[in-house]
């Protein structure tokens, strides 16, 4: 992996150099701890949320699988006295806690808390988000994630651990496919519901999956705008392959936090230029990736399993497409995005 933890002290002698013994090397180097916490059913949350905490810690991981994932972790260890700041991470459309383990894992070693919730209602168990009225899909799910935000401030094992500066708390949001429509909701996105009827009536040859999927989903009411589900504490966001269709221009040129888009070159599901491009070309100042020869699933782990989806095999690539090396590249990348956006803000 070429993210570099930490650079060990090395001391010029003229003829050599000399290295740190390995056990202070260990000493000085964060790894991931790894924990379970539930946000608790309240008159403000009606059904609890699950969560997988990723943080640094100074214990050794070990391997350990989650359902079709993997986890380099030290389960249960003690966090470090201080976090670079919180980072919520929202996975796809029926997705899991653990899908994007490996990210959330350079994260936590770069000093980052992570908080990779499972949607109530729309995870790999659940559904049943996707047959509520209209617009709670797409309002409830970036509620979920400022729900988590309000518990890990609240908690006292962690409000005092979240770096804060001049601002505020250092918070940002991650996802992926529907978690990257939750993350760029919660920067300032809205959602307007009439624009995927009208993007299905002129693009549906173009947008096949994503307009099948909404031609199937059951939904009941007038499609109306999505109240703004905005969260002033996120204060970065990064969306890798997200739905982008339904958000009106205005809302997202009114994005003024740092954003990050990534889209796969080869996405079928969501069909970048509808999608990733058009959140891209809309927020200003948006970092926009475009990658090579990658489909939509590029950007999970690798499952031990076949995952059907109406796109295929989640665990298949495009070929010649190298899927580690590429999340290898994401570890060093959004950490290194991360830094910067909280630098610039002070």
């Amino acid at each position: 992996m070429p993210f570099i933890r930490k650079m060990l002290p090395l001391i010029g002698l003229g003829i050599g150099l000399t290295v740190l013994p390995l056990s202070i090397q260990r000493a000085m180097a964060d790894d991931a701890g790894w924990r379970q916490m539930t946000v608790p059913v309240s008159p403000t949350n009606a059904e609890a949320i699950p969560m997988a905490l990723y943080y640094p810690t100074q214990v050794a991981p070990r391997t350990i699988s989650m359902g079709l994932f993997t986890l380099n972790v030290a389960v249960g260890a003690p966090a470090n006295e201080r976090v670079r700041g919180l980072i919520v991470l929202s996975h796809g459309l029926g997705g899991s806690e653990f899908a994007h383990s490996s990210l959330a894992e350079a994260l936590a070693k770069h000093g980052y808390l992570v908080a990779a919730l499972r949607h109530p209602g729309d995870n790999w168990q659940d559904h049943s988000l996707l047959s509520k009225p209209t617009g709670k899909y797409f309002a409830e799910r970036p509620a979920q994630v400022s729900r988590v935000i309000d518990a890990l401030l609240g908690d006292p094992d962690w409000k005092d651990r979240i770096a804060s500066d001049a601002q505020s708390p250092r918070i940002a949001v991650l996802g992926h496919s529907a978690g990257g429509y939750t993350a760029v909701a919660l920067a300032g996105g809205q959602a307007d519901l009439r624009r995927v009827g009208e993007h299905c009536r002129d693009n549906a040859a173009d947008d096949p999956v994503f307009c099948g999927m909404a031609r199937a989903t059951p939904t009941t009411g007038a499609p109306v705008p999505i109240p703004p589900t905005v969260d002033k504490r996120v204060r970065a966001a990064v969306a890798l392959a997200p739905l982008g269709v339904v958000f009106t221009a205005q809302s997202l040129t009114n994005i003024h936090i740092p954003t990050s888009i990534y889209a796969g070159a080869k996405d079928r599901w969501l069909v970048p230029r509808f999608h990733a491009g058009w959140i891209a070309g809309n927020v200003p100042n948006a970092d926009y990736h475009q990658v090579a020869n990658a489909g939509h699933f590029a950007f999970l782990d690798p499952p031990s399993a076949p995952i059907l989806t109406p796109d295929g095999d989640a665990a298949s690539d495009p070929p010649g497409f190298d899927r580690r090396a590429f999340l290898a590249r994401l570890q060093a990348e959004i950490p290194a995005f991360f830094d910067k956006a909280f630098a610039d803000q002070r």
